[in-house]
């Protein structure tokens, strides 16, 4: 039988681990759509190009961040999930105008969604 701190520290890994994968998934999906803009398209496309490669990068990061052991603070921690969160809400937001990028934003609304309730387990 577990006590309840190996229970909410299983909890905590968990959404750990899920917030992890929501940023490798997002991070994929971004790098994906963003190689198929045409670099030297027009200025909406650029943006948009550019926000998917940010996004690809920041939730890169993020991943990065929370599958390492390195000792990190928490407030490290909850800036780095902030900082994602709110590029995954505007690449999505960018997205959201792009024909066949409705899963690339779908990715991204998860990740920020991830993000957020990570934040939110972190008290």
């Amino acid at each position: 039988m577990t006590s309840p701190a190996q229970r909410q520290l299983y909890r905590f890994l968990e959404d750990r681990f899920t917030c992890a994968q929501a940023c490798a998934e997002c991070a994929r999906a971004c790098a994906v759509h963003a190689s198929l803009l045409d670099p030297d398209g027009k200025e909406p496309h650029e943006r948009v190009r550019r926000l998917g490669i940010m996004c690809a990068e920041v939730c890169d990061a993020t991943c990065r961040t929370l599958c390492e052991q390195n000792g990190r603070d928490e407030d490290g921690i909850r800036a780095q999930l902030e900082w994602c969160r709110s590029v995954c809400v505007e690449c999505a937001r960018a997205f959201d105008g792009q024909p066949g990028a409705g899963s690339a934003a779908a990715d991204c609304r998860a990740c920020a969604s991830a993000c957020a309730d990570f934040m939110a387990a972190l008290g």
